[in-house]
């Protein structure tokens, strides 16, 4: 193991952000081999795309409390015993935190009327990320259709940076408790968010973070 680090080392830049990232889906385990592939696919793309790879990415909740539901097959949490995939990974925060844009894109959605809740959708590039459950609701003005939470409003269309604040947390929609529900797609398809905190956070912090629930 120590001769293959030194080995990494005196490669490029490029090839050493590509072994943290491997690195870090390695300790996915079990979530990484469920729909993993897909994911590996994307996170090598975006990597290959970005030259950069994860910098300038944010974290998309403040006040994190935990995660409380992660990507995948689970049991129904109305109190019923189906199961169903859940696309997106679960953020506890108390009722009114601010919600972060993840990556700078354009806004191509804004809705209120699913199990969503009130949502944002996001455009990066080949990426797409969803925000559910958010305070307020959807309107249209002479500016086009919009979304008010909170103080926050923003308009389909509208460019967004990475880590503005894009609305607040809610209990919009299908929801038994104040969160947020991150979704991500890469080329339309749904990739677990837990894949993409781990190359983030190993890349920008060398910190591992956990994508299981607490």
């Amino acid at each position: 193991m120590r001769q293959l680090w030194r080995s990494l080392i005196t490669r490029s830049r490029f090839t050493l952000r590509r072994f943290l990232v491997v690195m870090a889906l390695s300790i996915l385990g079990a979530i990484a081999l469920s729909w993993g592939q897909h994911g590996l696919l994307a996170l090598e793309a975006n990597l290959q795309a970005t030259g950069s790879s994860w910098q300038g990415a944010s974290f998309p909740v403040e006040n994190f409390q935990g995660y409380t539901s992660p990507f995948g097959y689970r049991t129904s949490p109305d109190g019923g015993y189906t199961r169903e995939f859940h696309r997106g990974l679960d953020m506890a925060a108390p009722e009114g935190s601010f919600i972060r844009n993840w990556w700078g894109g354009k806004v191509v959605e804004v809705s209120d009327g699913s199990a969503c809740g009130t949502s944002v959708v996001i455009q990066s590039g080949d990426w797409e990320h969803i925000y559910c459950h958010m305070q307020g609701s959807a309107g249209r003005d002479g500016q086009g259709k919009f979304i008010r939470s909170g103080d926050v409003k923003i308009y389909e269309g509208q460019m967004i940076g990475a880590g503005d604040r894009i609305g607040r947390v809610g209990m919009t929609g299908r929801t038994t408790g104040p969160h947020l529900h991150w979704g991500l797609k890469y080329a339309s398809q749904w990739v677990d968010p837990a894949l993409v905190l781990r190359a983030m956070y190993a890349e920008q912090t060398g910190q591992p973070v956990s994508s299981r629930p607490q």
